[in-house]
């Protein structure tokens, strides 16, 4: 099983192409030592010693969607490289991994059916033609409660399921 040509970034909108689809499929009658091969023709390098059959499917997988729909944004790259870097040189593991604002930035946030927008100042934040020094101060305005600014507004976390954000709001 060779790996695709480079496609360029979502070039099917989104939706697995049937190749991509009959590839991962594929992995899945894929012995150890199979997967093996297949991981050093599809990554160009030998797999690590000890990796699970498990890991290494995804690990293929990963680059057979990778190739077939576009790989990180340029954004992205830079920032892992920023925090590999950071723990380079502090090796301690304390990673801000919130991504930076920038000023004229605008967030917004739905709370009980009003949307709250809040735009990114240099030194600061503007709410409703006022401004704060944090955004926990904008979330205690909005709720009426004490709030962590930046979890208030999504920032540095993976998105809630419908669920959470139910029993938030």
């Amino acid at each position: 099983m060779t790996p695709p040509p480079a496609a360029s970034p979502k070039s099917s909108g989104g939706a697995a192409s049937p190749s991509v689809i009959t590839q991962l499929k594929r992995l899945g009658d894929l012995n150890g030592v199979q997967l093996r091969s297949e991981w050093q023709r599809f990554h160009r390098m030998t797999p690590p010693r000890f990796l699970s059959r498990d890991l290494l499917r995804r690990g293929i997988a990963h680059g057979i969607q990778e190739r077939a729909y576009g790989g990180l944004s340029r954004a992205a790259c830079r920032r892992l490289s920023t925090l590999a870097q950071h723990l380079t040189k502090q090796g301690d593991g304390a990673l801000d991994a919130a991504p930076s604002l920038k000023p004229g930035a605008m967030l917004v946030r739905d709370w009980h059916g009003e949307a709250h927008r809040v735009r990114v100042l240099a030194q600061g934040f503007e709410y409703k033609n006022r401004r704060y020094r944090s955004l926990s101060e904008i979330a205690r305005v909005i709720t009426g409660a004490r709030w962590s600014g930046p979890r208030f507004f999504g920032l540095g976390q993976q998105p809630t399921s419908s669920r959470q954000r139910a029993k938030d709001e």
